[in-house]
């Protein structure tokens, strides 16, 4: 391993090009962070490799699901043998029947290709961003639309992040108790028709009707942010702050709240109009993010302040969430079972339903699978396309 000598300054200047690499996979590394990298190794003996990496990977790393990411580049940057072996095996022609390339994660394939890398990270021009979709064949785009969310490399990541906000999501339409003057009805507009026999000499010539106003169901939301949602967290949320903005023609009613070990309120970031600006607001107020899954504590803490937010028995709630559940279940049990009792469906949008066979068999997904309505999945761009019409389908029932 060559890592290089403090008293040369390759040590610096590798610790940072390294970080570069775990930028460009996606993983989080600021300045901050690569001092402390610096001052991690001058605690450990440069020749000992487990110790070298478990001193980066304890100050770099700061999510869970990043740790198998830092360690395969890890492997490959600081050239390993027997890796190197084989990625320069990749590079040489050969014969039918040798060894397979070597697997490697699509973050990691990409971070290892820094001129390609470079190139996605330049910002965009906007008579540019046309081009890429043009010049995606069928074949790429059918991909991307299959391609689960945690699978996406980090360029497809951000390709999906505002191909998402252009999918809309159909809320239905319920007749409301509000009415207004139309010719479909049980109960007379005697105004109207008193008003229109004005104009007849006083004869009512016809009877004007009181019909009720149809609107969009009420929305309220429920987006787990915990450590196993994390790659689907932003992009759900970007996805629903476009596609629930809007149905009919009418502005739907909607309540966002993200929920890891608690609960947080994100109903101010969905008013602002601009999707990023909603994204950064969400990211201010979420303190818990990529932490545990509390979803007994949060229905809880939503039952004592917010129950206002729940119209009726219309509201239509969708509970974004793999059901890996950390808190008691018994109490999970109850407030779903309130929540149920206070809305017209509650439905659970799965990401883990990406597998065939799945069966939600922890004790968190247990129990939200006997009080949902309904299991949808939602780990694609395909799933999200066609989510508005299985919604539609399940409030029928």
């Amino acid at each position: 391993m060559q890592l290089g000598d403090a008293r040369t300054g390759k040590l610096a200047g590798n610790i940072a090009a390294f970080s570069r690499t775990l930028r460009r996979a996606g993983v989080p590394v600021d300045a901050s962070r690569i001092v402390l990298a610096q001052q991690a190794l001058q605690c450990v003996e440069l020749d000992r490799k487990p110790d070298v990496a478990a001193a980066l990977e304890a100050v770099l790393v700061s999510r869970e699901g990043d740790r198998a990411v830092f360690r395969e580049l890890f492997d490959a940057f600081f050239r390993d043998p027997e890796l190197a072996n084989k990625l320069l095996a990749q590079m040489l022609p050969r014969a039918e029947g040798q060894a397979e390339r070597p697997r490697q994660r699509p973050r990691v394939r990409e971070a290892l290709q820094p001129q390609r890398a470079a190139q996605m990270l330049k910002p965009a021009e906007p008579d540019k961003e046309i081009d890429l979709d043009a010049a995606m064949t069928a074949s790429d785009a059918e991909r991307l639309r299959q391609a689960d969310f945690n699978q996406l490399t980090a360029s497809e990541y951000r390709l999906v992040e505002r191909l998402v906000r252009d999918i809309r999501l159909p809320v239905p339409a319920v007749p409301s108790r509000r009415t207004r003057a139309g010719w479909r009805g049980h109960r007379v507009h005697w105004g109207h028709t008193l008003q229109g026999a004005m104009h007849t000499g006083g004869e009512v010539m016809a009877l004007h009707r009181l019909q009720r106003r149809v609107q969009p169901l009420p929305l309220l939301v429920l987006v787990d942010v915990s450590g196993s949602m994390e790659r689907y967290a932003r992009l759900l949320l970007a996805f629903l702050h476009a596609a629930t903005r809007q149905a009919h023609g009418m502005r739907i009613r909607r309540d966002v709240f993200a929920f890891g070990t608690h609960l947080t309120d994100l109903t101010p970031a969905f008013r602002l109009q601009d999707a990023d600006a909603m994204l950064t607001e969400a990211s201010r107020a979420i303190d818990d993010f990529a932490g545990g899954t509390r979803l007994g504590d949060s229905l809880a803490a939503l039952r004592r302040r917010h129950a206002r937010r729940l119209v009726g028995r219309r509201t239509l709630v969708l509970i974004v969430s793999d059901g890996l559940d950390t808190g008691e279940p018994e109490e999970l049990a109850r407030e779903l079972a309130w929540l149920k009792r206070h809305t017209r469906r509650l439905l659970w949008l799965n990401p883990l339903l990406r597998f065939d066979g799945y069966a939600p068999t922890a004790r968190g997904a247990a129990e939200l699978h006997r009080a949902a309505d309904g299991m949808l999945a939602v780990h694609n761009l395909s799933a999200l396309q066609t989510l508005g019409h299985a919604i539609a389908a399940l409030i029928q029932q």
